[in-house]
């Protein structure tokens, strides 16, 4: 009974082994079989590919994979990014949400450093794609802020910045027509009542010129490191332009990148607490290109 039944076991397999597989089973194993394989190497691409320049400005327009990032000398270059491109915050913002940007991080507006490469043997000028780029966490705020504070599309935002920033490759080639200074207590970078009036009159007041741009400069005293004012003299800057965005209804695309410059070009001497209080402060300028000032 039991060779019988150790034959019949054996025909029974045999007929499993050489029935015809279904063609989903069939499928099914191929697809298992490609998710095992790992393929190790370079990428005939990357491999022709060398360091190229390092390129440090501000995202001035964006067409899918191509950056267009502008340099503060004004000159433009155009620069590809893929999956491989290495997108680094610089701070906080996003280790606290651990969470890491992506290519969606890169707004219209934002400053970057850029790692690039390209073909070997290439001339100047030939295309370039980014290996790794870097901005800080703060700047992305301001981007972000700059991006949902404005009804625009992007593309009609992108045309008016090109209009009003084309001719500033220079800032010689424009007029300060007004500077106003509104001023901090040591350590913060809040805005008194009498300071969002001030901003808000300048506002209202530049508004009524064609083609007028702010450029907002913060400055700390000389209370603290270097590395601290740095940071505050930003911190101030971008909470006056978000004031002068927010509530004064200052357009984004009519205000160039803020600018943090710590202790320099103090007004007064840091020698006393009345020149302190003076150097304690966020410059506002309203600028008009010499051309439509008719200068």
């Amino acid at each position: 009974m039991r060779l019988v039944t150790n034959r019949l076991q054996r025909r029974v397999l045999i007929a499993a082994l050489t029935l015809p597989i279904p063609a989903s089973l069939a499928a099914q194993a191929q697809s298992s079989a490609d998710l095992s394989i790992v393929v190790n190497g370079v990428s005939p691409e990357a491999s022709t590919m060398v360091p190229g320049p390092e390129i440090k400005g501000v995202i001035s327009a964006r067409n899918g994979d191509r950056l267009k990032v502008t340099s503060p000398d004004g000159t433009s270059t155009i620069i590809a990014i893929s999956n491989s491109t290495r997108i680094k915050a610089a701070s906080g913002l996003f280790a606290a949400k651990q969470q890491q940007p992506t290519a969606a991080s890169l707004l219209n507006g934002l400053p970057v450093t850029v790692k690039t490469l390209q073909a070997a043997g290439a001339t100047a000028g030939g295309e370039l794609a980014a290996s790794q780029i870097t901005f800080r966490s703060n700047d992305l705020k301001t981007a972000n802020m700059i991006r949902n504070a404005t009804d625009q599309r992007f593309e009609e935002q992108t045309a008016a910045t090109e209009a009003l920033r084309g001719r500033m490759g220079d800032i010689d080639k424009y007029n300060v027509k007004n500077t106003v200074n509104v001023h901090f207590d040591t350590g913060k970078a809040d805005l008194s009542e009498e300071d969002k009036a001030s901003l808000c009159s300048t506002a209202t007041s530049a508004q009524a010129t064609e083609n007028a741009l702010m450029l907002v400069v913060g400055y700390t005293d000389s209370t603290g490191d270097q590395e601290f004012n740095q940071e505050l003299s930003e911190k101030r800057a971008s909470r006056v332009i978000n004031y002068l965005q927010q509530a004064c209804g200052w357009k984004p695309y009519r205000m160039l990148t803020p600018t943090g410059m710590a202790e320099s070009d103090p007004l007064a001497s840091n020698d006393t607490d009345e020149g302190k209080a003076q150097n304690r402060r966020v410059a506002v300028n309203v600028l008009v290109s010499k051309s439509v000032d008719g200068l």
